[in-house]
């Protein structure tokens, strides 16, 4: 291979168009050049690479080993590409800054939209990157600085961060209408395990907590079924597919009354407290720090 380096941006999207459509005259006619100037820059591409990366057929063109290799990499470079665009194209209409957080599940889906759509009604200048993720994945990017503000569970070990309580979330059972236990006012995690249950995916700081508590009962959590999402759950346990244990805040009117009950959780561990962490206040930039101190201002 030839200098790495003299890869060309528009030969890569030359060559990205020409694998999806499956023709260069196609990819041509897309790109806004001639077909000589389409074939000259995959032949160069060739030539850099010291492989071919097509193979003609009948039905069009093939990509060759190599071809397919070049294919994830040319479009995970020029998506890089696009979002360093945007995100440096936004400095000249006037964004501020750009914030890095990262949440659980439980936040994300129960109280961060709300609370960051107040805080950018009076910031319209700020953009905040969102991820959704395991609360033990954003204890270790704090610790790295990849991120500014973390949310997190409060069963996930994180001594090096500063941490305030952001939202209690209390746990309830979710049944269908007609279920055994849905005669009960309230009823503890241990009771319930002699039956199917929905849960969120494996690695979530809620599926842990409810498997270390059936652990520590000497029973096994019978897991059914594992879905992406809180209300995924109620649907599920609302088909009569099992039943399942969710933040009370995630349970939705309408479901309830198309059919099922939320029976609270007298386990001490039932009362969770969301935490909001980060690095070192005292570090954060000016509009992660005003972030920092609205989230906690709408707990208070």
């Amino acid at each position: 291979m030839t200098n790495p380096l003299h890869f060309d941006l528009q030969s890569l999207r030359v060559f990205l168009l020409a694998a999806e459509l499956g023709s260069l005259t196609r990819a041509a006619e897309r790109a806004h050049l001639t077909l000589s100037a389409v074939s000259k820059r995959i032949c160069d591409l060739e030539k850099t690479i010291d492989c071919p990366l097509f193979v003609r057929q009948p039905r069009g063109l093939e990509l060759t080993p190599a071809g397919r290799e070049l294919l994830e990499h040319a479009r995970t470079i020029l998506d890089d590409v696009n979002r360093m665009a945007a995100d440096i194209g936004e400095f000249a209409v006037g964004v501020r800054g750009h914030l890095r957080l990262w949440a659980n599940t439980s936040a994300v889906l129960q109280f961060l939209p709300r609370d960051l759509a107040a805080f950018l009604a009076e910031r319209p200048q700020v953009r905040i990157n969102l991820e959704e993720r395991l609360s033990e994945e954003i204890v270790a990017a704090l610790d790295s600085g990849r991120i500014d503000i973390g949310v997190l569970a409060d069963n996930v070990p994180a001594p090096t961060l500063e941490l305030r309580p952001y939202r209690q979330s209390r746990l309830v059972l979710l049944v269908p209408v007609g279920h055994p236990l849905a005669k009960f006012g309230r009823i503890a995690f241990v009771d319930t395990l002699a039956y199917d249950h929905i849960s969120l995916a494996h690695g979530t700081s809620l599926l842990r907590l409810l498997i270390d508590s059936a652990v520590t009962a000497q029973r096994i959590l019978r897991l059914r079924m594992q879905v992406g999402s809180f209300d995924a759950i109620s649907r599920m346990v609302e088909a009569g597919l099992g039943i399942g244990v969710v933040p009370e805040a995630a349970v939705r009117d309408e479901r309830l009354a198309d059919g099922l009950r939320a029976i609270p959780l007298t386990d001490d561990w039932a009362s969770r407290t969301l935490w909001i962490g980060v690095k070192s206040e005292g570090a954060l930039l000016p509009e992660a720090r005003e972030l920092w101190r609205f989230l906690l201002r709408e707990e208070a």
